[in-house]
């Protein structure tokens, strides 16, 4: 290192900022008010230097926002004064980022707020391989050196970094080919919301002939493709069910065979069946682990792992059981999920917020991926996807509900005295109950877990049928919800 202050030290008022961007998992805020070019730029050598890049790759992908190409030039600048080798990408998803992270074996940097309103923006950021960065595990070191560079200066590195374009674009696209063979299946005529995010530039490429790949026996009819981080239409948000509706007309006006909606960044994939109703991410994963742990087994595997969060379909752990595979079951969130894979060498892993993640991708998530598997799957048959959906749904989900609280722990006593007599306790990830399984009593459990940066406590129920849902629902969520 030298002397040389290659970047002067910015207003300190910004230091304030980080504490509020840097999250669990990424970096995320309102741009002008908490993310600035500044700021960035220190994140930017901060990561070289915690990632130890100096004369190593450091990939570069943004999505559609209006700040991302700045934001991405802004990074590069501090990554480069501390010799980091920047490959731009360019516009891309964010399971874009992560092929590239892979496939070159490069830390990678994305520029999305996913499917947050147009005034955010954040990064996701990988170790090389596409190996997942939380603040446990690098993230927080990284916002505190930002800090030091915000107050200091930012010195040249001995060796100057450089800087280089590269399109992968295509490659992305013939590694997904090369994943779930859609050759053979039969017409399907299929409705993508791209909600203006960044499935408008890779559904052509995957789904389509746009990267120069063989056309596919699919009819594509696009919603929103136009890439406008104003989010003209609606929100990048498909979790959001007034965001789909478009989707819902559309597929019923078309006759289509089914739809996809991807969120901003297109790592996400929802589904909707012939009927214009939404197919649960649970069922999406069952249908997934059913096709990856055939296909393990095809490859003569005997120890194959599924990974699954607590709050996802009870079907999800029972179809990996009957398939003679081993359910994992972790806490939520992206970069504990991603960390599981990795440890248990897992063939594939679902969440209930629409994430799904393949070894054969780098223990990544890939909505993209998980969509192909869907087509894959109902245009191998003559099955229509909601006979797919009713299969793998058997069971009555409430959805995640939202509480205020300001006593966490007097809500979780509350709900312990209730309940204490009437089912099985599990404190993984907040408070987990299971009722009896007595042939007498319908099936059912809920979870109830705290937020990580709100007083909240986030409600989730299922049960074998309507009326114990909403019962247990009901009850928990007026206990949550007493007053002290």
């Amino acid at each position: 290192m030298t002397s040389e202050l290659l970047i002067p030290p910015v207003d300190t008022a910004q230091r304030g900022a980080l504490d509020k961007v840097v999250k669990s998992y990424d970096v995320r805020g309102l741009v002008g008010s908490e993310l600035t070019e500044p700021l960035i730029t220190a994140l930017g050598a901060a990561t070289a230097d915690e990632l130890e890049l100096a004369g190593e790759p450091l990939v570069i992908g943004h999505d559609m926002r209006g700040s991302s190409p700045a934001f991405a030039k802004a990074f590069a600048r501090g990554a480069v004064a501390r010799g980091a080798s920047v490959i731009h990408i360019g516009l891309g998803s964010t399971d874009e980022s992560y092929f590239a992270s892979g496939s070159l074996n490069a830390a990678a940097a994305m520029f999305t707020a996913s499917h947050n309103p147009a005034a955010y923006n954040g990064i996701k950021l990988s170790r090389p391989g596409a190996k997942a960065l939380s603040r446990d595990t690098g993230l927080g070191a990284i916002g505190e050196r930002a800090a030091a560079y915000l107050e200091q200066g930012i010195p040249a590195a001995a060796v100057p970094g450089s800087e280089r374009e590269q399109n992968v674009l295509a490659d992305y696209a013939a590694k997904l080919r090369s994943l779930v063979d859609l050759s053979g299946i039969r017409p399907l005529k299929v409705v993508v919301d791209a909600a203006n995010g960044m499935g408008g530039l890779t559904v052509p490429a995957v789904l389509g002939s746009a990267a120069g790949l063989p056309e596919l026996p699919l009819e594509i009819i696009p919603l929103y493709f136009e890439l406008d981080g104003t989010f003209p239409n609606h929100e990048a948000n498909p979790l959001d069910p007034t965001n789909l509706v478009d989707l819902q007309k559309a597929v019923l006006e078309h006759k289509a065979d089914l739809g996809l909606a991807f969120d901003g960044d297109a790592d996400r994939c929802f589904v909707i069946d012939e009927l214009g109703q939404p197919v649960s991410p649970s069922a999406v994963t069952a249908i997934v682990t059913i096709r990856e742990v055939e296909r393990a087994r095809a490859a003569d595997e005997e120890d194959i792992t599924v990974i699954h969060n607590l709050i996802t379909s009870r079907i999800v752990p029972e179809t990996i059981q009957r398939l003679g595979a081993r359910a994992v079951r972790t806490k939520v969130g992206h970069s504990l999920i991603k960390a599981e894979m990795a440890r248990y060498n897992a063939v594939f892993g679902g969440e209930h917020s629409a994430h799904y993640y393949f070894r054969d991708f780098w223990g990544a998530d890939n909505g993209m991926l998980a969509a192909m598997h869907v087509l894959a799957e109902a245009g191998s048959s003559c099955r229509a996807v909601s006979e797919l959906a009713r299969e793998h749904t058997p069971y009555v989900a409430s959805g995640e509900i939202n509480s205020t609280v300001e006593d966490v722990p007097g809500a979780y006593t509350r709900i312990v005295d209730a309940f204490q007599d009437r089912g099985e306790f599990d404190e993984l990830d907040g408070l987990t109950v299971t009722g009896s399984t007595s042939r007498d009593e319908p099936f059912w459990w809920f979870s109830v877990r705290p937020s990580n940066t709100e007083p909240l406590l986030r409600l989730n129920a299922e049960a074998a049928d309507e009326a114990t849902m909403a019962a247990i629902r009901d009850e928990v969520l007026a206990l949550i919800r007493q007053e002290a």
